[in-house]
């Protein structure tokens, strides 16, 4: 008999960098070609970051500095897959599956759209889900922030059983 869930946790995310020259652009774990990247003290990849503090704020564990902080070298151009994988751990001992995620990015240039199949797939194995329990939708600041990327996730939760 398989379990019901228990409970429904609903979380969001949110992460913007600024894109400079000399850094890749990274988004949902997929390398874009660019001729500027986004700054941060890990590869800066907004869109994982949005969904790990989405995860972590559904699960009650705070944001991603607390786990992943800026401070330590650990993190030092870090690939935000590590970051994805970790909290997948956190979830799975606390018996919370993955039912969606939704998300958006917003970025002028270049345009997502050839590589969003690609990103749904590389964040869906980070995360152990299925590709169509991710969504991700790409829009642009209009020219009104030409130098940064922003990220935003909502993500939903379920307890597959009580916690002991």
């Amino acid at each position: 008999m398989e379990s019901q869930p228990s409970a429904l946790r609903c979380g969001i995310g949110y992460d913007t960098h600024r894109l400079v020259a000399g850094r890749k652009l990274v988004l949902g774990g997929v390398e874009i070609p660019s001729p500027r990247g986004l700054l941060g003290h890990s590869d800066g990849d907004v869109l994982s970051h949005a969904i790990v503090d989405a995860l972590l704020g559904a699960a009650g564990l705070g944001d991603m500095g607390r786990f992943f902080p800026d401070s330590d070298p650990r993190w030092k151009n870090a690939e935000s897959r590590i970051f994805l994988e970790t909290i997948r751990g956190l979830l799975a001992e606390r018996k919370l599956e993955i039912v969606n995620i939704d998300s958006v990015v917003v970025l002028d240039e270049p345009k997502l759209a050839p590589y969003m199949n690609q990103i749904k797939e590389s964040l869906a194995t980070s995360l152990g889900i299925a590709a169509e329990g991710v969504n991700v939708k790409a829009k642009t600041s209009e020219g009104t922030q030409t130098d940064l990327a922003v990220a935003q996730a909502v993500v939903l939760l379920a307890q597959s059983e009580p916690r002991a």
